[in-house]
């Protein structure tokens, strides 16, 4: 199960995440004025999330749904200088559903999505992964000449700068991560850490590579250094809902 999430995670991710990740963002999308609205979202109602796979499921929809949100006006200006939006066969009730997808698209370098034969696939998320994979040439090209024209190098790089100096920030913070005690115990998790390559350290001003420290207020969470959130998320005792990302 752990590999599987983590295949699916560099490939793409379920129907099921881009359909509660494009609901979620339907309720949170930055509304503009009426003389400036260019790509149309439908009416301000939002449908029920289907229910969640599991807690990794539920993380990456809203991480998908908030990482859209930060790109929105980069992503409208891909659709409209690509041509590919409007289009008259994709009503406005499923434009969040397209902007998520092409979001995690372009995040992919334009590769198609691995789906394996056991996976339950979504009809909207079919039609929308055809319509962006056939028009992928005509997307990179605007994503390109959009880089030009802001002189990045990437895309990180076009966000404005407050949000960019909130990136950084929040890319120094260690990760904080809670033990579930109902599961396993501290010692446990310990002598796993240890067998996984890592050393317990004092403070947080230690932290450094395979590295953790204990919360000096609450014994049961833990703080490791940033860089390591993929590789803390694809160990078993994540995948076994044994530690949980704060």
């Amino acid at each position: 199960e752990k590999r599987t999430m983590a295949l699916i995670e560099k490939n793409g991710f379920h129907d099921s995440v881009y359909i509660n990740a494009a609901k979620i963002f339907q309720g949170i999308h930055t509304e503009k004025c009426k003389d400036r609205i260019l790509v149309r979202y439908g009416d301000d109602s939002v449908s029920p999330l289907l229910p969640f796979r599991d807690e990794y499921s539920q993380r990456v929809s809203y991480e998908l749904a908030f990482s859209v949100l930060k790109y929105q006006e980069l992503i409208e200006e891909i659709l409209l200088d690509s041509c590919v939006y409007p289009c008259h066969s994709i009503p406005d009730d499923l434009t969040s559903l397209l902007v998520v997808m092409l979001y995690d698209l372009q995040d992919r370098k334009f590769q198609a999505r691995e789906i394996s034969d056991e996976e339950e696939t979504i009809a909207e998320v079919q039609k929308i992964e055809r319509y962006l994979y056939s028009s992928r040439t005509k997307l990179a090209a605007a994503l390109a000449r959009c880089r030009i024209k802001h002189d990045a190098v990437s895309i990180e790089c076009i966000l404005p700068e407050a949000i960019r100096k909130q990136e950084q920030r929040a890319s120094a913070l260690p990760l904080c991560v809670w033990i579930n005690t109902f599961k396993i115990s501290l010692q446990d998790v310990f002598r796993d850490l240890k067998k996984k390559g890592f050393t317990r350290v004092e403070t947080l001003s230690d932290l450094n590579g395979y590295t953790y420290c204990m919360d000096q207020h609450c014994h049961d969470v833990l703080f490791f250094p940033s860089s390591l959130k993929e590789q803390l998320l694809n160990l078993d005792l994540f995948a076994d809902c044994k530690l949980f990302l704060q």
